[in-house]
């Protein structure tokens, strides 16, 4: 649970990610030497290199989460256990601590009956 800001983390990278790559495709355009066929094919590549690039960013990210989740899972099963052993202990300690009353109730009961003979 440490981890919580994974997610925005890793939101944040894409969104910084293709706003840089937004930006230097401009900064490219606008400082080209090139002719405008020239630099609309460059535009083009580099928006090809950009989508690959965050679809392979994704694809990991989505691997983490994924591995994260099951970590997840694991710890929350692990947990439920320990809740559960935990709650047949008290319980077994209760019926201990129950019939225990019951001994003691029957054994004063008994000394009252033969104290009255």
């Amino acid at each position: 649970m440490a981890n919580n800001n994974n997610g925005s983390d890793i939101g944040s990278f894409f969104a910084g990610f293709l706003v840089g790559g937004l930006v230097g495709a401009a900064v490219a355009f606008l400082f080209a030497p090139q002719s405008g066929e020239e630099t609309r094919e460059m535009i083009r590549e580099r928006g090809i290199e950009l989508r690959q690039k965050a679809e392979a960013e994704l694809k990991t990210a989505r691997e983490h989460a994924e591995k994260e989740l099951e970590h997840a899972r694991e710890r929350a099963e692990q947990v439920l256990a320990e809740a559960r052993e935990l709650a047949e202990e008290t319980r077994d300690r209760l019926a201990t601590a129950v019939d225990k009353g019951k001994e003691a109730a029957a054994g004063k009961r008994e000394e009252l009956r033969s104290s009255k003979s």
